[in-house]
């Protein structure tokens, strides 16, 4: 255990984001977006890491940003705002560069600037109890921390407009049904689940990984002849690597095997 506001823990190529500020729901101030940046700077030194993990501590994944920060800058909200965000910016702009698959562990509550962080993942995983909840129109503001990035790209520009403005907050089963959660545990159950969900991704060939989430998240902006060349690029790309060649040895030799073997 550490006292720090967020840490990092490896566990052979999947790294593991804790926000740890249990106390206050996990919420986000300027010294815990410091040290998710920080974070993010170290994991961009490492080449091993295919997997990353984002969770929190305690009874909660992220209650947003600190309600008791707002209050006490009612008068001139701007410099504390942007001494925030610009450096959760960095965390947020550094994760999405890696190529290693994001998966978002979500319990409890995850409202606002954590209800944008749980969606800021490549995969959400939650506990049957979890609840979302947007939390920006009912304060009267607009959504931050890539809410309407993660949102509009796991549901579309009107789902996601109701989800804002007109949903208060809902569970897992409904996020699930939308679309924002792509597995659904038992709360008791969400730990051993993150951990062989995220076993499971390891295991994919870390090229490929890379390659399939730059076509896809590249795909909406990108005219159609422009796609197609960059997935026959990636193709190729991902055909010179070792695990390519492994595995079609072995699929041609296991071809080979069952052929001699066959009667006749």
């Amino acid at each position: 255990m550490t006292d720090a506001l967020a840490y990092l823990s490896y566990d052979g190529s999947i790294a593991t984001i804790t926000l740890n500020r249990p106390e206050r729901f996990n919420a986000i101030d300027e010294a815990t977006a410091i040290a998710l940046a920080a974070l993010a700077r170290d994991l961009a030194t490492r080449d091993d890491i295919r997997v990353i993990v984002i969770r929190g501590a305690g009874s909660a994944f992220c209650a947003g940003g600190d309600i008791d920060l707002f209050a006490a800058h009612l008068d001139d909200p701007e410099p504390m705002v942007r001494g925030i965000l610009n450096v959760l910016h960095e965390f947020l702009i550094g994760l999405w560069a890696l190529p290693a698959i994001v998966l978002t562990s979500v319990h409890g509550a995850a409202a606002g600037g954590g209800f944008s962080l749980a969606l800021m993942g490549d995969f959400c995983i939650a506990a049957d109890t979890a609840r979302f909840t947007p939390a920006y129109a009912r304060l009267g503001v607009s959504p931050d921390g890539g809410g309407t990035i993660g949102l509009v790209r796991a549901v579309g520009p009107r789902r996601a407009l109701q989800i804002f403005l007109m949903e208060d907050s809902f569970g897992a089963a409904q996020a699930e049904a939308w679309g924002l959660v792509n597995k659904v545990v038992p709360e008791s159950e969400l730990p051993t689940a993150t951990q062989a969900l995220a076993e499971r991704l390891a295991t994919l060939p870390p090229a490929a990984i890379a390659a399939t989430k730059r076509l896809v998240y590249a795909s909406a902006g990108r005219p159609m002849a422009d796609q197609l060349e960059a997935e026959m690029t990636e193709l190729v790309g991902c055909m010179q690597t070792d695990p390519f060649r492994a595995e079609v040895r072995r699929f041609v030799g296991k071809n080979k095997d069952q052929k001699s073997r066959a009667p006749g």
